[in-house]
């Protein structure tokens, strides 16, 4: 279990860029102008390479914020050869950083460029080759060659980023379920709670600590009937789940069939990805403070067994419990699988 520290300045979770790498510089044409030497040799420099956009994972951001009104990001253009053998500069690199978990896609086919699930970086567009210049063409045979090459443009690439978080558990429920009020009383973390449906608009992170280690749990929009269609909160949810390793199914006591909730919810990722259906996962009875004894002898006996109330905390010493032995059991499975990154 590894917890994951986060820098928040607003959710922007999609956006698009054109990256430009930097063109190459010219070369030049040039002949050596030397006193009693009437005709010197070329001496035209090669032009400087373009600056390259290099992507890199910045562990400390959570948001694609910076490119939210920044859509073209530049590379330096290499500086044109000069005479006496003077090569061009280089163009300056860029450095786009990201959030872990960010996926670049080509923004013409939707084809996936590169996932920056863990920290790293690439380079995503090369900057242009300098050009020759004339020196560069003397042979024993053209000793004054006239001949010199503009400098090659640098890559241009339209992406589209977009995060998908990465965190061991995924809380899922319906609008006004109490995920951003269960999120406070386990985590650090200060969402927006009100009484009303989609008060969370943006997902939020916290971290469980549990002494040397730690769970990073999401807080996802509320998911309704038709999301995997795009409905309510739709996609905006659920591309966050993908990388979540558990879910937690946080389901209002109060509802008038709970049995109906979970259904919906399991449904609708299905759906969407049959793989989000298949993630290891646990069921929560939330608003215990405001169920009967005979209402709550019903829900045992149709199997649920976990109940909490997140808004003043009852139950969270068996809950953490629970949810700890679950990322437990989901990294001992990872492990013993060998195959990679757990979808």
């Amino acid at each position: 279990m590894s917890g994951r520290s986060r820098k928040s300045t607003g959710f922007i979770d999609l956006t698009k860029v054109e990256l430009i790498a930097g063109d190459g510089g010219d070369g030049c044409s040039s002949f050596r102008r030397e006193k009693f030497v009437p005709r010197g040799g070329p001496d035209g420099g090669d032009g400087g390479k373009g600056g390259d956009i290099i992507l890199r994972v910045d562990p400390h951001l959570s948001t694609l914020i910076d490119y939210k009104y920044r859509r073209v990001v530049r590379a330096g253009r290499g500086s044109h050869g000069q005479g006496k053998d003077k090569q061009g500069k280089s163009g300056e690199d860029v450095v786009v950083r990201v959030p872990p978990g960010t996926i670049v896609k080509d923004a013409r086919t939707g084809e996936i460029i590169v996932d920056m699930a863990e920290t790293g970086e690439i380079l995503i567009a090369e900057g242009g080759r300098g050009g020759r210049g004339n020196a560069s063409f003397a042979t024993s045979v053209n000793r004054a060659p006239r001949r010199r090459e503009k400098g090659a443009p640098g890559e241009r690439k339209e992406v589209v980023l977009e995060i998908k978080l990465i965190a061991d558990v995924g809380i899922v429920g319906k609008p006004n379920a109490g995920k951003s009020t269960l999120l406070r009383q386990l985590t650090r973390a200060r969402p927006r709670v009100a009484k009303y449906p989609f008060t969370t608009l943006t997902p939020s992170l916290g971290v469980l600590y549990l002494g040397d280690d730690s769970i990073v749990l999401a807080d996802i929009p509320g998911l309704i009937e038709g999301a995997h269609d795009g409905k309510g909160l739709g996609h905006e949810f659920l591309r966050h789940i993908e990388r979540t390793r558990v879910l937690l199914f946080l389901l209002d006591g109060t509802s008038p069939s709970v049995d109906e909730e979970l259904d919906t919810l399991t449904e609708e990722l299905r759906l969407y990805n049959e793989k989000l259906a298949a993630k290891p996962s646990m069921t929560v009875i939330n608003k215990l403070d405001l169920l009967t004894e005979d209402e709550i002898r019903a829900l045992r006996s149709q199997g649920y067994d976990v109940f909490i109330s997140a808004l003043d905390g009852v139950g969270m010493k068996d809950l953490v419990r629970s949810l700890t032995n679950l990322v437990v059991d989901d990294d001992e499975e990872e492990v013993d699988d060998g195959e990679g990154e757990k979808q």
